[in-house]
């Protein structure tokens, strides 16, 4: 008997002694391994989560989660090939394996990247600006987001056995919430297989991710309010999962990904010969062929001009045609198996049901490989009669579209919108008033739309392929929910939370200076201090200058901004929001700098940027100008020598009134030279 899959729970593999499912290749029939979760105590892996998994992630700050994943998603890129491998029996070929291990890979990866550039070197992340509550500014408001004490179980499918966990469990690491995996039977294997890797490897802190093998039992019976649930599957599961206790009156999130009668759209633009429409046909025939079509991003419905839909038909008849299915590790193969034959029976299901209102352009042909044992099935593409329904309704999950036709831009997006949402939509054409039209009327019922035409066509990533920076998800019919989307998929995993408190407070709790706290004037220049010895309130008030109209004058002359109101006396005169000559907003933060900025070399590196600069109080020739710079946040780089300092930047005129506000970004040595840290 082939070998019995674990789970990893509480720290430690566990092999049911029951005997478990068999799992079968999908190319040849043979068992790969056999599945059982029976014996498994599921309450003890969710405790252990929350009380060992959830504290170890949540001491590391956003950046050393981040870079653990870096670490993570390099350790298995050595060891990929052996991934490659197992992915055989899955029937993926090597550029299915691609997509989903590579793709896995890369997405971590992202996360790192994002993770280290995006949130703070902290445990808490600001959200938005501060809100003024009170008159005087004594009583503020400030949202942050703060990291769940739960667990986050993620139910995953079996076409991304790879990809599907480790997008899920990128963003809730650097979240500081722990992972309980859940992959699809069939292909759980290939999930075992990289999860004991990552394990031996030592890289993440136990208790982050375990692995449930099997069934997911009475899991949900042990989730919380603080706890969620990652969804990807059927719209049928999706519907018991809503209807469990757990989420119906315990508080536990649900997140769905399920069914997608994704859609792309010709433009009635294109014609043969133009790049867009070989850009259109290509897309169609990869969608339907990568990982056999059992993607939920590919492409269901093709809707295309009345005018042209016998052509269109034709050349992705004619393309696919040419695609060779058989067995997955034979190089010159196109199209792998589907994951079982049970899969295949159900997609056969689906085109029997899309027969009664649309007729076969090209039906199954011959497979290079045994049809009795393994689940091969050839692309099929339909063409829809007037008034169908089906292709609306019914989703086969594997390489099968059907043609559907407009006579306008409003009854393509109409079609579209009879999917009753979708995870992916691309529309393809050069015309951009048919962009506009489409998108605008496709975007409510997509998650996610591409516009393909010659011009992005050199680095476009094809319709169905989801981005760690962008959101994946859908409406609808597509389940609601929402994954990846860099960042936004992190403050996913955390609570919102809107603080009310003083500027010292709010300071103390967030580690960000808020305007109105206390200063800390040090006796030596801020810029002076390495970020070993420089802390978050340090300030330098500079002296006052006088900004003269010999300045204005220089600066409107060696520039070339001689906007009237800086340069011609009657008609600033004549302005209401100055009344008479002002000095260049960027004159006033070109002399800010000189009052504030220590000459000599010191650990201080760089600036490298101004964020949120306003002009509030116009500065005429005469006014006297001084700046007010004080540290606001601190964030070491764990990867280099140096880190970033933002400094809060006032500036102010002899009344007092602030002329203008923005943000000084620097880069800051950790040390000084020849000071230990």
């Amino acid at each position: 008997m082939t070998r019995l899959l674990e789970s990893y729970a509480a720290g430690r593999w566990y092999a049911s002694s029951a005997e478990g499912d068999p799992l079968l290749d999908a190319a040849t029939g043979q068992e790969v391994a056999r599945i059982s979760s029976a014996g498994l105590d599921l309450g003890a892996m969710a405790h252990f989560a929350r009380t060992v998994g959830g504290p170890a992630i949540r001491s590391l700050t956003f950046h050393e989660r981040a870079l653990l994943l870096k670490e993570l998603a390099t350790h298995l890129t050595g060891l990929k090939e052996e991934f490659y491998e197992l992915s055989l029996a899955t029937g993926a070929t090597r550029r299915d394996s691609l997509i989903d291990i590579d793709g896995g890979f890369g997405t971590v990866f992202s996360y790192s990247s994002k993770g280290r550039r995006e949130l703070p070197n902290d445990t808490v992340v600001c959200d938005g600006d501060l809100e003024q509550l009170g008159r005087t500014g004594v009583f503020l408001g400030q949202h942050v987001y703060t990291s769940r004490p739960g667990v986050a179980v993620q139910i995953n499918a079996f076409n991304f056995p790879v990809w599907g966990m480790l997008e899920k469990l990128a963003p809730a690491f650097i979240a500081g919430v722990p992972s309980i995996v859940k992959p699809a039977s069939q292909t759980a294997y290939l999930t075992e297989l990289v999860v004991r890797r990552i394990v031996e490897s030592g890289i993440l802190p136990e208790g982050s991710l375990q692995l449930l093998a099997g069934s997911a039992g009475d899991l949900l019976d042990h989730l919380g309010v603080q706890d969620s649930v990652a969804f990807t599957g059927s719209a049928h599961t999706a519907g018991i999962l809503r209807q469990h206790p757990s989420v119906l009156h315990g508080g536990v999130s649900l997140q769905v990904e399920a069914d997608s009668l994704n859609c792309s759209v010709l433009g009635p633009d294109v014609t043969p010969g133009d790049p867009e429409w070989d850009l259109f046909v290509k897309g169609v025939v990869t969608e339907m062929t990568a990982k056999a079509g059992q993607k939920c991003t590919a492409i269901r419905r093709v809707i295309v001009p009345a005018s042209v839909a016998g052509e269109v038909t034709d050349a992705i008849a004619q393309r696919l045609a040419t695609v060779t299915v058989g067995d997955p590790g034979d190089e010159s193969v196109r199209m792998g198996p589907l994951a079982s034959l049970a899969q295949r029976d159900e997609v056969r299901k689906a085109v029997e049901a899309l027969r009664s209102s649309c007729d076969v352009v090209l039906d199954e042909g011959k497979v290079a490989g045994d049809a009795e044992r393994g689940a091969f099935m050839s692309p099929v593409l339909l063409r829809a009669r007037a008034g169908a329904v089906e292709p609306h309704d019914v989703e086969p999950f594997g390489p099968v579209s059907t043609v559907l036709t407009y006579d306008s831009l409003d009854e393509a997006v109409t079609l579209a919108a009879r999917g009753r949402g979708s995870l992916a939509g691309s529309v393809v054409t050069h015309d951009p008033a048919v962009a506009r039209t489409l998108v605008l009327g496709l975007a409510p019922w997509h998650g996610r739309i591409l516009v393909l035409d010659r011009d992005d066509a050199p680095e476009n990533t094809g319709h169905g392929s989801p981005l760690p920076m962008l959101v994946h998800g859908g409406p609808g019919r597509a389940g609601g929910g929402e994954e990846l989307g860099g960042v936004r998929g992190v403050l996913h995993h955390m609570q919102r939370t809107a603080i009310q408190a003083s500027p010292d407070m709010l300071t103390a709790i967030t580690g960000r200076w808020t305007r109105g706290s206390r200063r800390t004037v040090t006796p030596e220049h801020p810029f002076r201090h390495s970020l070993a010895t420089l802390r978050v309130g340090d300030t330098i008030a500079s002296e006052p200058r006088v900004v003269t109209r010999a300045d204005i004058d220089h600066f409107a002359e060696f520039t070339g901004d001689t906007f009237y109101a800086h340069t011609d006396p009657d008609a600033a005169a004549r302005n209401p929001l100055f009344g008479g000559i002002v000095a260049h907003g960027y004159l006033i933060v070109s002399l800010a700098a000189g009052l504030f900025v220590d000459p000599a070399p010191g650990p201080v590196l760089a600036n490298f940027g101004v964020d949120d600069l306003r002009f509030l109080t116009p500065v005429k020739a005469g006014d006297s100008i001084r700046v007010t710079l004080t540290v606001k946040q601190i964030t070491p780089r764990s990867s280099a020598d140096y880190g970033e300092v933002r400094w809060d930047a006032l500036v102010t005129n002899g009344d007092d009134e602030p002329v203008a506000t923005y943000d000084v970004l620097t880069l800051v040595a950790k040390q000084t030279e020849g000071v230990e840290q």
